[in-house]
């Protein structure tokens, strides 16, 4: 279904010549993307020539996706504005922006805890189906060098009178915001252990609309609210990370820059740190390494004599990590040397941070195997990966899973084709028993690489026992 415009639509005909898109290249595009959310859309060459020359503006998902598709051609959002489509529902824009101005942080964040729990009631990927494909790396260039000029607000004291909260207006105390930080230790736990697709850990968004944003939304001091604000930042980045994990990579972006906004109103450099790094994984895995790297170092910057030891370790291994997707072997070497080096000065007496409390010598050594292994080094991959499996696993179920396939890859690249098997197995038997995407992708990957050995029997029992596990996954 369409409605019609006051003539043609050239803005949006302007941009697909910018993006050296033809009407039946969008059309499939826009096809493509809307099929990836479980849309069965049949758009052609017309449609779209209806689109720019009737200025026709079709109904539903359709002009996000048109926007996405854009998006992804150019290398950066396309707002509806852009393309002419502004009269459609704008909501999936909301949590890209980085207010400089407090209030107007705390309605992007509430806004965006809203929005979530619409798509959820609406049922089969709900709001986030119109968001398909729109993840851009480029988002995060403006929340990125605002939070690196300014990483505090100079205060965020607020009063809502009775007018404004049509009743008597919520008076936040420290006990309010305690329970926040205990809800995020809960969910933190429940992700490491479960992935982040788990119905516990998928809480943390319901969370977010039902207790952080009436309490952003009420009066409080500076002193409670920079607290609050740090609270909600912590329980956003880990609705991002949840995101991120179970391959929902436009939701993961826009909880991220709100989480960096909340963490500049609670002027806690090091967790906007935490976020920057969360950022920088994000970009790493979806091929952009070069901006990971960024993303990283402008964390460790900013924190140099601000951040405990471990966190500064913490910060440089994921700059590490995105030198080794780059391939730039040297960068990545020095990065994890240092890592090393400020993980060794760490003790047990420092004020570390408590959403630090996963990172241990065993994470370094598992990140560390993953650089080696974008890196192509097997020796090196075998070496770090003996030692981050030689610790218990009870609380990081996923971690453990995501170990076993790069041990298997390494085994795999060293020519122990059973080693890789059994190390293969193993991980589909941890993967079963966590909901994460992630980790899917991972075993997925793995049997990419035996495809060679597709004939051999240990591959066929491996690629058997896989099965069930991609059923469940998208491909």
């Amino acid at each position: 279904m369409s409605r019609e415009q006051r003539g043609p639509n050239e803005k949006l005909g302007a941009v697909l010549a910018l993006a050296g898109i033809s009407n039946a290249g969008l059309a499939r595009r826009v096809n493509d993307l809307g099929a990836q959310r479980g849309l069965t859309l049949r758009y052609d060459k017309t449609s779209v020539a209806r689109w720019v020359s009737k200025g026709m503006v079709p109904q539903g998902a359709a002009p996000h996706l048109i926007a996405a598709a854009i998006g992804q051609k150019l290398g950066r959002p396309v707002p509806l504005h852009e393309i002419g489509l502004a009269d459609a529902d704008p909501a999936p824009e909301v949590g890209l922006a980085f207010p400089r101005d407090v209030g107007q942080a705390v309605r992007s964040a509430t806004e965006l805890y809203r929005l979530d729990l619409a798509g959820r009631r609406a049922g089969s990927g709900g709001i986030w189906q119109s968001l398909a494909g729109s993840f851009a790396v480029s988002a995060y260039a403006t929340p990125a060098s605002r939070w690196l000029i300014t990483p505090a607000d100079s205060s965020v004291a607020r009063e809502v009178s009775p007018a404004e909260s049509s009743g008597a207006p919520l008076k936040v105390g420290h006990s309010d915001v305690q329970k926040l930080r205990e809800a995020a230790e809960d969910a933190r736990r429940w992700d490491s252990k479960y992935g982040g697709g788990d119905w516990r850990s998928s809480m943390v968004p319901e969370c977010l609309r039902v207790e952080a944003a009436p309490l952003l939304l009420g009066s409080y001091s500076d002193e409670v609210g920079r607290a609050l604000f740090g609270a909600s930042a912590e329980l956003t980045r880990l609705a991002g990370w949840m995101a991120f994990d179970t391959g929902q990579q436009e939701a993961a972006q826009r909880y991220y820059i709100q989480a960096l906004r909340l963490a500049r109103a609670a002027a806690d450099v090091p967790l906007g740190g935490y976020v920057l790094a969360s950022m920088s994984l994000q970009a790493t895995y979806r091929g952009f390494g070069d901006e990971g790297v960024d993303l990283a170092q402008a964390a460790a910057e900013r924190n140099r004599g601000l951040a405990t030891a471990r966190t500064m370790s913490f910060f440089r291994l994921i700059e590490a990590r995105a030198h080794a997707r780059a391939g730039d072997a040297q960068a990545a070497g020095a990065a994890l040397k240092s890592a090393e080096g400020w993980l060794e000065r760490s003790r047990e007496g420092d004020n570390d941070p408590s959403w630090l409390g996963f990172y241990s010598y065993d994470r370094f050594a598992a990140d560390a195997a993953e650089c080696y292994r974008d890196l192509k080094a097997p020796r090196q991959v075998r070496r770090f990966t003996e030692q981050a499996l030689s610790r218990p696993t009870e609380e990081f179920v996923r971690s453990h899973g995501l170990r076993l396939v790069v041990s298997a890859v390494a085994e795999l690249e060293s020519g122990n084709l059973d080693a890789a098997c059994e190390q293969g197995v193993r991980a589909v038997e941890v993967a079963g028993r966590i909901s994460s995407a992630r980790t899917t992708e991972y075993v997925r990957d793995l049997l990419h690489r035996l495809e060679p050995y597709g004939d051999e029997p240990r591959v066929v029992e491996l690629r058997e026992r896989a099965r069930p596990l991609l059923m469940m996954a998208p491909a």
